[in-house]
């Protein structure tokens, strides 16, 4: 798809945003004219994405801050540094942080369940909470608000038990934050990415890629731009008038 300019003025802000999905959600948003706040538990991660930010439109200010999403003190300190610098809340937040600690369910340990849960749902939680009270006490018309979900949510995945059960939860409080939050113009949506090329999938072993790929109608993974591409919509005007949905970017991965 190519880069329009639907962001112009916005002013967004993406967890996780220092690697994968993340950065390319920044990278995608940036080139469509928006102001971009890169959040990332690593900060490093956070400053290399925003080096590779377009600033092509007038009124362009990026900023790279870190982040401990399943820390609602840490949430809260990043949403008011972005008001303290901006004056504004973000009209626009991608929660795309999220993390992995694969086992079986028979030898999975509770500590690994834990973590994937704290960062993948309570982050995702924290974060929407945090940007739709700042927008509804900024007065705010209109906001967007996305979740980054699983298609391995919808239908499992061995070894992931902690993560798609994290990613269900993540689908089930974007239906919620959407009834609960339209009536203050805040519309929230989630994404649905299938096998994406990140950083997490670089760890698995290539026989396993290869099966993966021969399930997937279009034959191939995905690219964390074509994640992008689905938030930019979400995130712009093009989608208004769509609230509490789901869109799967997966080549038709688990079809019906």
């Amino acid at each position: 798809m190519a880069a329009s300019s639907r962001l112009i003025s916005k002013l967004t802000l993406v967890t996780g945003g220092g690697s994968g999905i993340g950065r390319a959600v920044c990278q995608r948003f940036a080139s469509e004219g928006a102001s971009v706040i890169v959040a990332d538990r690593n900060e490093e991660s956070a400053n290399q994405t925003l080096e590779l930010l377009s600033h092509d439109l007038k009124g362009q200010q990026h900023m790279a801050l870190g982040v401990d999403v399943s820390s609602k003190d840490s949430v809260e300190k990043l949403v008011t540094s972005v008001q303290r610098r901006y004056f504004q809340p973000p009209s626009v937040c991608v929660n795309a942080a999220g993390i992995t600690q694969d086992e079986f369910l028979l030898k999975m340990e509770e500590e690994d369940f834990d973590k994937v849960i704290e960062v993948n749902l309570k982050g995702t939680f924290l974060v929407t909470q945090a940007v739709s009270k700042a927008l509804v006490s900024a007065g705010a018309v209109k906001g967007s608000i996305i979740t980054v979900g699983s298609i391995v949510g919808k239908v499992g995945n061995i070894g992931q038990v902690n993560y798609s059960a994290s990613k269900a939860g993540v689908e089930g409080l974007t239906r919620t934050a959407a009834k609960e939050l339209s009536k203050f113009g805040i519309r929230c949506n989630c994404v649905l990415p299938g096998f994406i090329t990140t950083p997490m999938t670089d760890k698995v072993p290539e026989k396993v890629i290869d099966k993966l790929t021969a399930v997937i109608p279009m034959g191939r993974m995905g690219e964390p731009a074509e994640v992008a591409d689905a938030c930019a919509f979400l995130a712009s005007d093009d989608s208004r008038y769509i609230t509490g949905i789901s869109i799967e970017v997966a080549g038709g991965l688990f079809i019906g």
